[in-house]
């Protein structure tokens, strides 16, 4: 199992997201417990971002909402940094 890290900044972010999305919530919290389980799940759509963000993953919630990652495999860390939108630049 990987650790999922939440900084209060991220968690002041999932608040506001899901209070706006609330239809997501079921699936976000799908993707939460696939990141636990396996973050390579090919339901999660993991990739590695580019540009400014090249330092950090993406996993997909739905079609046009992702998570932000910074992953730390090695460690069986994950550390949530965004939610939103997936043209979105935080």
């Amino acid at each position: 199992m990987y650790k999922l890290i939440l900084t209060d900044i991220y968690i002041k972010k999932e608040k506001t997201f899901l209070k706006k999305h609330y239809d997501l919530k079921e699936k976000y919290k799908k993707t939460l417990l696939f990141l636990k389980v396996n973050p390579h799940h090919p339901s999660l759509r993991l990739h590695k971002l580019q540009g400014n963000l090249r330092e950090y993953h993406s996993v997909s919630i739905s079609m046009n909402y992702r998570i932000v990652l910074e992953l730390l495999i090695t460690d069986e860390d994950i550390v949530f940094l965004n939610v939103g939108k997936h043209n979105e630049v935080y």
